[in-house]
């Protein structure tokens, strides 16, 4: 095998990947961080994205591209209408109820996608798309907009988190949630920014996964595992480790078809997740313990 064959067959494929499965990891590590609990119906939210902007696309023919800051917005409407109507009133509650309750959560979502866009896979694009040809590297446009606008989100996000007010209200909730409201802090809103921001990052996955393959109702259920093993790989809490690990994961699971069967991929981002919560909880960016 030579280097280019290595790089256009699995690295190349591996960071498109990763970049996916990065996006959705930023979400749960600041569900995990400002909320402290593991949310499992985070795949389907991704699953929901990407269908909504495949309507905005059969439905008024846009780009996938143009489609993608509506399915954002409807999609972190969607996780905010489900955090107050099936997980406030958990709040007080032990965690591990929200969590049992995200898992039915991630059912019904799934749920409403199989009744209203069926079981069939669909596409935003139909025919070939060929890559394109850049020094012996064979990229397809769609795999450098992936890696563009994950870059562009994440580091978008970092600024809103170091800059703003209500960023460094997230960061406080974050670090000490009790010390941060006898500062004054509206949780509240800390809550509803942190889902609204979690829930564009999950139609961002699940819509960028929709235009590198394909749409299919179970796509983000398939993805849940490797987002967690990103965000625990990285550092629970720590946006740049969810980025580290997802990427991570995905350039993993793109190499291990060389010892490995390609339906043996999951076991990887399985075999990342067991590793870490055994040798090193805290993840390569030392986040909080899951």
């Amino acid at each position: 095998m030579s280097i280019l064959d290595f790089l256009n067959f699995y690295l190349i494929p591996g960071v498109v990947l990763g970049s996916i499965y990065a996006l959705g990891a930023v979400g749960i590590t600041l569900i995990f961080a400002i909320l402290r609990y593991a949310h499992l119906a985070h795949g389907d939210l991704a699953t929901l994205g990407a269908f909504l902007a495949f309507a905005v696309v059969t439905g008024f023919g846009l780009s996938p591209l143009a489609a993608l800051p509506i399915a954002m917005i409807l999609t972190a409407g969607v996780a905010v209408g489900i955090d107050k109507v099936f997980y406030e009133h958990l709040r007080e509650r032990p965690k591990i109820v929200t969590v049992m309750a995200s898992l039915g959560i991630a059912l019904m979502v799934r749920s409403v996608v199989q009744v209203v866009w069926g079981v069939d896979a669909e596409s935003y694009v139909r025919g070939i798309v060929r890559p394109e040809n850049y020094f012996g590297l064979r990229i397809k446009d769609r795999e450098i907009y992936t890696v563009v606008f994950m870059l562009a989100l994440v580091g978008g996000l970092q600024l809103f988190l170091a800059r703003s007010k209500w960023g460094k209200a997230m960061r406080a909730m974050s670090d000490n949630p009790n010390l941060a409201l006898l500062s004054g802090i509206d949780n509240k809103k800390v809550v509803i920014l942190t889902w609204v921001i979690a829930g564009g990052l999950c139609a961002a996955s699940g819509v960028f996964l929709g235009i590198n393959t394909e749409l299919k109702s179970m796509m983000g259920w398939h993805m849940l595992l490797p987002m967690f093993a990103g965000a625990i790989l990285g550092g629970v809490g720590r946006v740049e480790g969810a980025v580290l690990g997802g990427l991570i994961v995905g350039i993993a699971e793109e190499l291990s078809v060389l010892v490995l069967p390609s339906e043996y991929k999951a076991a990887m981002a399985f075999a990342i997740l067991l590793f870490m919560l055994l040798v090193r909880p805290t993840g390569l960016l030392r986040g909080k313990v899951l």
